[in-house]
């Protein structure tokens, strides 16, 4: 049964602030790659208009773009979107100016996918075809932290010490394109084993540099990145950290040294994590609902800054409840918005708020 109106609106629809940033809502558009450059330029195009605009519309808070590559070689596949040149970056701007004309505000997730790039995109069109796309075929050589390759994919180049500067580098000019985009808010995509996580993790990273070994050496390249990214990026808005707090393996990364970096990102002026799980090796992990949030509520009671949990959080009372128990500042969903563009409206009704700004004036008449 849907509760009556309330007066006092419930954590998941109270206005947030990130910096200088109002958020209307606690309710984020987690970040989900959506395989539809059919150019291989990496200029977004008229689906991620829709696609982003679409939910905007139906009332997230906060819009957090699919993996957009810093440089061409740190596209997932050929498909991906990117922000390394001028064309990419007028073309974000006509959606960024939609997604903040519906009350929404909008993240870039930066990001390099290092040896887990250059893939087959994992849609119907490109069935049967799997693992590493061959250079004839548009694809291009993937770099990493060793050569070591990831399960069924062609071996990277390992990336010297001067490659590794040039990486930073690509985060700090996508960071100047994202400001010049209209983007409101930056999030850096530490997670899901792509080259920052590789570095990370322990399973991965065998270096024996500066870059590898020990704890503080695998843990340099994120903070360089991070440092140097919220130097560029201005003072007034947000910059988010997606992190994985597990790679569900022993002797892997795992969740003291998430708290570990955690600190230290804070200390360089992160102002939010997002909290999601795994994807540096293969690894067999229990998904259910909410499989996430215990990691999210940990890393939220090791810092002061807010926290976003996602992973399987369907249904609105699930995800005030999350809040309401402090396990998270925010939620993020991703598999439910492809569903209902419209949730966060479903979800306003469901606990009790009749609130008319959360939808277009056009859409007003099919308010809940």
């Amino acid at each position: 049964m849907v509760p009556d109106a309330v007066d006092v609106s419930p954590a998941l629809l109270t206005p947030a602030r990130l910096r200088e940033l109002e958020i209307r809502n606690r309710i984020w558009l987690a970040p989900m790659c959506q395989y539809m450059v059919e150019e291989q330029d990496g200029i977004p195009t008229d689906w991620h208009l829709v696609h982003l605009g679409a939910r905007a519309a139906g009332g997230f808070g906060l819009i957090v773009t699919e993996a957009t590559a810093v440089s061409p070689e740190g596209r997932i596949s050929p498909q991906d979107t990117g922000l390394w040149n001028h064309a990419q970056t007028t073309a974000w701007r006509r959606i960024t100016g939609f997604c903040q004309d519906q009350g929404a505000r909008i993240a870039v997730q930066l990001a390099h996918a290092g040896r887990k790039a250059s893939t087959w995109p994992a849609l119907p069109r490109f069935r049967g075809r799997r693992g590493t796309v061959p250079e004839f075929a548009a694809g291009w050589r993937s770099v990493g932290p060793t050569s070591d390759p990831f399960p069924g994919l062609d071996a990277p180049d390992a990336l010297s010490r001067a490659d590794i500067a040039g990486v930073v580098e690509d985060f700090v000019a996508a960071t100047r394109r994202a400001e010049e985009a209209g983007f409101d808010a930056v999030e850096l995509h530490f997670a899901h084993g792509y080259l920052v996580h590789e570095f990370l993790s322990p399973l991965v990273n065998t270096r024996t540099d500066d870059y590898g070994g020990h704890g503080p050496g695998r843990r340099r390249l994120a903070l360089e990145i991070a440092a140097a990214v919220r130097e560029q990026w201005p003072a007034e808005r947000p910059v988010i950290v997606r992190l994985s707090a597990t790679d569900w393996i022993d002797g892997g990364w795992d969740i003291e040294q998430s708290v570990e970096l955690a600190r230290e990102l804070e200390e360089r002026g992160i102002d939010a994590l997002h909290v999601s799980t795994g994807g540096a090796v293969i690894a067999d992990i229990a998904v259910g609902p909410d499989y996430q949030v215990g990691f999210a509520r940990t890393l939220r009671e090791a810092v002061t800054m807010p926290v976003a949990a996602v992973g399987l959080i369907t249904e609105p009372a699930g995800a005030q409840a999350v809040l309401e128990r402090g396990d998270a500042d925010f939620v993020a969903l991703g598999r439910a918005a492809l569903r209902e563009p419209g949730w966060p409206q479903r979800a306003a009704h469901e606990l009790g708020v009749r609130d008319g700004a959360l939808y277009p004036g056009a859409y007003r008449r099919g308010s809940w």
